[in-house]
Order: C-alpha cells, then sequence, then structure tokens
C-alpha cells in the first residue's frame, strides 16, 4: 500500500510542478505582450504614467491581500507589516529607489523597442551582476563564468548589430534596456540586504516597493510632462481605457506572485533554466505574431545569448555543488 502511494504523491508534486512552470510561461510572454500594446499601442506618450498605475494596482492588491489577512488569517495567508512604518521606510526607501528605477527602464525599453528583440536588449544583466557583485562585494567569479559573460556579450553586440540593420532598431530603447540590466543587477544585490529588515519576507517586500514606488513614480511623471498628457488624452474617461490598464497591472502583480512560486515549488536554478527557455519561446512567437524577418545573424545573437546565459547557470550550480561538498567535509572532520 506504502509504494502506490508514493508514486502517487510523487506524480501529483510533478503535475503541481508542471503547472506553476507553464502558469508562469503563459503569464510571463502574456504580460510583455500586454505591457508592449499598452506602452505603444494606446497613441497615449506617457511610459512612465502607465508603469505608475501598474505599481498602483501592485500596492492595491497587496493592502488588499495584508487587510484579508488580519480578519481571515485562516483562509488568506499575508506576511504582517505596515509599510508607513518609518524603521521600516528608512530601511527600504533605497532599495524602492532601485525597483522604481528597475521597472521604469524596462518599460521605456520595451517601448521602443521590438518584443522579439527585448530578451537580447536586456540581456546584459548576468554580465552586470558579475562587475558589481566584485564591485561592491569584493567576491570573485571564476574564469568559466567570466567566459560564459563574455558570450553573452558577443551575443547582444551580434543582436545590436543586427538590430540596427532594421527599421524597428532604436538606440534609446537599446540604452535603456542595458539600464534596466544595470538597475535589475543592483536591485538583486540589495535586495538580499534589504531582506532582513523584513524578517526574509519576500511578498512584504514587494508591499513595500510596491506602495513606496507608487509616490516615486509622481515627481518623474511631472518631470517627464506625462501628466499633461494623459489629462489631454481623448480615451481617458472611457471604460475600456481602464479595463486594459487595470489588465496590465493585475498582470504586473500576476508575473511576480509566479515567479516566486515557481522558485518555491523548484530552485532558483530552475528558474533560471525556465527564464532562458521562456525567452526563446518568447522571441519566436514574436517574431511570428508580428511578421517580422530576421537574418541568420539576428538570430544567432540570440542563440548566443542563450547558450551564454545557460552556461553561466551550469557554471554557478556545479561550483554551488562544489563549494557545498568542501563544507560537509571540513564538517565531519
Amino acid at each position: 500500500m506504502y509504494q502506490p502511494l508514493e508514486k502517487e504523491n510523487l506524480f501529483t508534486k510533478y503535475i503541481r510542478i508542471a503547472v506553476v512552470v507553464a502558469a508562469y510561461w503563459v503569464i510571463s510572454i502574456l504580460t510583455v505582450f500586454v505591457n508592449k500594446a499598452l506602452l505603444s499601442g494606446l497613441k497615449l506618450d506617457a511610459p512612465l504614467f502607465v508603469t505608475w498605475f501598474q505599481v498602483l494596482t501592485s500596492s492595491t492588491i497587496c493592502f488588499t491581500m495584508s487587510m484579508l489577512g488580519k480578519r481571515y488569517p485562516r483562509a488568506v495567508n499575508f506576511p504582517e507589516g505596515n509599510p508607513f512604518d518609518r524603521e521600516t521606510f528608512r530601511k527600504v526607501l533605497p532599495l524602492s529607489i532601485l525597483f522604481t528605477a528597475m521597472i521604469a527602464t524596462n518599460n521605456l525599453c520595451l517601448k521602443f523597442v521590438g518584443v522579439a528583440f527585448y530578451y537580447v536588449g536586456r540581456s546584459l544583466t548576468t554580465v552586470f551582476n558579475v562587475l558589481l557583485t566584485y564591485a561592491l562585494l569584493g567576491q570573485k567569479t571564476s574564469s568559466k563564468a567570466i567566459l560564459c559573460c563574455v558570450l553573452i556579450v558577443v551575443g547582444f553586440w551580434i543582436g545590436v548589430d543586427q538590430e540596427s540593420l532594421t527599421e524597428s532598431f532604436s538606440l534609446i530603447g537599446t540604452i535603456f534596456g542595458v539600464l534596466g540590466s544595470l538597475s535589475l543587477s543592483l536591485y538583486s544585490i540589495y535586495t538580499k540586504r534589504t531582506l532582513q529588515h523584513v524578517n526574509q519576507e519576500v511578498w512584504l517586500l514587494s508591499y513595500y516597493n510596491n506602495v513606496y514606488s507608487s509616490v516615486l513614480f509622481i515627481p518623474l511623471m511631472i518631470i517627464n510632462g506625462e501628466v499633461q498628457e494623459v489629462l489631454n488624452y481623448e480615451h481617458l474617461f472611457e471604460g475600456w481605457f481602464w479595463g486594459v490598464m487595470t489588465i496590465g497591472g493585475v498582470c504586473g502583480f500576476a508575473i511576480g506572485f509566479v515567479t516566486t512560486l515557481q522558485i518555491k515549488v523548484t530552485s532558483p536554478l530552475t528558474h533560471n533554466i525556465s527564464g532562458t527557455a521562456k525567452a526563446c519561446a518568447q522571441t519566436v512567437i514574436a517574431t511570428s505574431w508580428y511578421q517580422e524577418t530576421k537574418s541568420f545573424l539576428w538570430w544567432t545573437s540570440n542563440v548566443v545569448v542563450l547558450l551564454g546565459s545557460a552556461f553561466y547557470t551550469r557554471v554557478k550550480q556545479l561550483e554551488m555543488d562544489q563549494l557545498h561538498r568542501e563544507q560537509m567535509n571540513s564538517q565531519k572532520v
């Protein structure tokens, strides 16, 4: 009786993992396409406003879940915390500034470049991770991992060169992509430091970041002249406009949820592999959806970036396994 039950539990576990990974793929790809439509298809030149509405939606959802968690703790599990606590604000605000820069540059990149090129345009995150980890934390990287980073840079360079030959190329979009990669790397590094101030609660940190970011975006929108742009928008008071804006906001919240869930039911390594494979599928879907014809070298750049990212993930996994074995052996001695 025990063996069939064990097989059944294992089968259930695999089904759950498959469902979560599939949900991550669908929601992640859908979010990119929805954001592209919002940023480029509404004839509203206010990308920061669109991004602000998304973080405001996420803040509202998190606040609602927090209230429900307090009232119905058995039904809703959400960590307890107050974003308006002075000490919390002081410790989390620096990370929230990086969070604001990260999502702003990512959406600005997506506004100006095509979905097909979006992954290559933002592919330098791993490279910046290595550079900033050494510059800020003093942690060195192995030669094999550095070679993987060189491969990613080569793929990025080829991709930009080939994209520049097309009508869809945007230099400003590519620059925002590089800045997005840089801000994401900084955000990842400082997240580890900030999590200790929120009892390692990822959802609580996400809640705080969205609340603070919804305030930080206001002066940025004013400086960028988007307030008047929004007020003069011809469809501002039409229901469909706020409907699609709300869909974008829900997608923004959902991608954070399924990303955390995928890491939870698998591992950070599996999440990286899944994200890399998803990016490949996203590129293929985008070229088909927008009926784009790309050169052989353009596709080669995507393959090089994907291989470089995959090899880097594998190298880091092997290094972590080696470190773990050495620590276990030293404990035995």
